[in-house]
């Protein structure tokens, strides 16, 4: 699944998890100032950043994409040189490498709007005002402000969709080759060409859509957290708690975590729930493929007995979705409300503008998701997982390792007694 399209891929994890957290530890420490060096100084302290096309193109933000840049290359080209025979390299390392800047530039323009939401709601709610001086050409030019930065998101949303499109069809196409070229040691095993054909998509595709979606919620949080922390210096005290340091911060992380705890606890019997669906479904597909070729196969009483399995595990199903769609939706509309719950004291008491609510809503709404990574990627990671345990059949044949249980037992044994002991 992964040593077909990535090189070495326990060691190149591996070496990206270390070299990525080496990188962030080098820039909070001396890396963010190191580029005043070179002309691009960071921001004065207490200065509010750009509104508009400015925020990209700031000294800090400049020296950043460059150290970007840097760290990206050295790794790349370290694992260029150490796997220059894997002939997959140009996409899993330097395609990866531009997902994640592409993701990272995304966050970066979910910023740039944040930073709008001040002036605008400020402006909206000065409208309102008795003796207003807010004039029609205000509103224009931060409506036109607003454009620039949308222009900005549809093309970096639309060149990077086109980019993992290809990349994903490239992991699929490394999967099919790898499989395909071992297909005498894999064909005894049940739904083979299934696993081959449409496991091998679905695997690569939720893989991939998963991984950005991480990647963006941990450089959402990057992002965003000092925000929130920096925005809690006006909020008041939280209702039947009083004062809090940092209030939005805290309850940002303790909100989601719980959430988050929930949802896995209520969700932990899904995933097996799921692989065995595939498994049913499976062997019930298989007799009936058998049955267009031979008329002594798929009688009623077998495929009755197959189909009774089929019903029996998406009843049992259904009923587990049945209670984990109850807290995770209770949850979810509970979420709706709570930054407006621990606001209510701030509001009555007139401590913040609609400009500043806005931003506080906007910084707090994308933290609170980064941090419910599981809970709204709850159903898609169950389905990884039975996918996964699918193509580990695969693994387990090719390797020469002893099949999991549940696979020996819709092995046909009468052409590879082997793959059965």
């Amino acid at each position: 699944m992964f040593h077909s399209f990535f090189p070495q891929p326990k060691l190149f994890f591996s070496s990206l998890v270390v070299w990525t957290l080496l990188s962030i530890a080098v820039w909070y420490t001396v890396g963010a100032d190191f580029g005043a060096l070179i002309g691009l100084p960071p921001l004065p302290a207490g200065t509010e950043p750009p509104v508009g096309l400015g925020y990209f193109v700031t000294t800090d933000n400049i020296w950043f994409y460059l150290y970007f840049m840097i760290c990206t290359g050295l790794f790349g080209l370290f694992w260029q040189i150490r796997a220059k025979d894997h002939p997959w390299t140009n996409w899993s390392i330097w395609g990866s490498a531009f997902i994640i800047f592409s993701t990272y530039f995304s966050v970066q323009v979910s910023l740039a709007i944040n930073n709008w939401r001040r002036p605008f709601g400020d402006t909206l709610m000065g409208a309102f005002q008795p003796n207003s001086t807010v004039t029609v050409a205000n509103f224009f030019d931060l409506m036109l402000i607003f454009c620039q930065i949308a222009f900005i998101s549809v093309f970096v949303y639309v060149i990077t969709r086109f980019f993992v499109s290809h990349y994903v069809f490239r992991w699929r196409t490394a999967m099919n080759n790898y499989y395909m070229s071992l297909w005498t040691r894999v064909r005894h095993i049940e739904g083979a060409s299934q696993r081959v054909q449409e496991d091998t998509m679905r695997f690569a595709s939720i893989t991939e859509g998963l991984g950005v979606s991480l990647i963006d919620a941990v450089m959402t949080l990057v992002a965003f957290l000092p925000v929130l922390f920096a925005l809690s210096v006006h909020i008041g005290p939280m209702p039947f708690i009083g004062e809090i340091p940092h209030a939005l911060f805290w309850a940002a992380i303790l909100w989601s975590a719980f959430g988050t705890f929930l949802l896995a606890f209520v969700g932990i019997k899904l995933p097996g729930l799921e692989f065995r669906n595939q498994r049913v479904e499976a062997a019930y597909r298989k007799e009936l493929v058998y049955g267009e070729d031979d008329e002594a196969r798929a009688q009623p009483p077998t495929v009755r007995e197959l189909f009774d399995n089929v019903r029996t595990n998406y009843f049992r199903l259904y009923f587990h979705y049945l209670y984990f769609n109850v807290a995770r939706m209770f949850y979810i509309q509970a979420d709706n409300l709570f930054v407006y719950f621990i606001l209510v004291p701030t509001i009555v008491g007139g401590k913040i503008t609609y400009g500043i609510l806005q931003q506080i809503l906007t910084a707090f709404g994308q933290v609170s998701s980064s941090f419910q990574y599981l809970v709204n990627s709850w159903s898609t990671i169950i389905e990884l997982q039975s996918i996964h345990k699918r193509l580990r059949a695969f693994e387990a044949a090719i390797e020469g390792q002893k099949l999991p249980s549940i696979d020996r037992q819709f092995i046909d044994v009468g052409g590879n007694e082997e793959l059965a002991k």
